[in-house]
């Protein structure tokens, strides 16, 4: 199964991001195998739009759910209209997230955790 953890670099032993729609990178991990793809985020700069944008990229991804600290309304219906759960508040190398995530321990939101524009101007 393919899940995406929003990271601040382009590995596992990176730090997740606590941003969603302007994270730095999206690590997309096989939870099966650990094989991984990191895409650096072609949206951290958008001038508005980041979240909806991010969410449409990672949905295309084939992804089961999106694990990250933070995650506004409109990134959070983008996804969820694409059929993937959203995980928030998680914090940690994206390598310690994807265990917390297969053993269970991390389980889905049903609401966004932050308002409109909350990552903007942060790097």
């Amino acid at each position: 199964m393919k899940i995406c953890v929003t990271s601040q670099g382009d590995n596992l032993d990176s730090q997740v991001d606590p941003r969603f729609g302007r994270c730095q990178y999206f690590i997309i991990v096989d939870t099966d195998t650990l094989e991984f793809e990191a895409i650096q985020n072609p949206n951290i700069d958008a001038m508005g739009g980041a979240g909806i944008q991010s969410g449409q990229l990672i949905a295309g991804k084939q992804v089961k759910a999106v694990l990250t600290g933070n995650v506004g309304p409109n990134a959070f219906q983008t996804l969820q209209a694409g059929g993937v759960e959203v995980i928030v508040g998680v914090s940690g190398s994206v390598k310690e997230i994807v265990e917390k995530y297969k053993k269970g321990e991390l389980k889905p939101t049903d609401n966004p955790s932050v308002g409109r524009k909350f990552g903007m101007g942060q790097k």
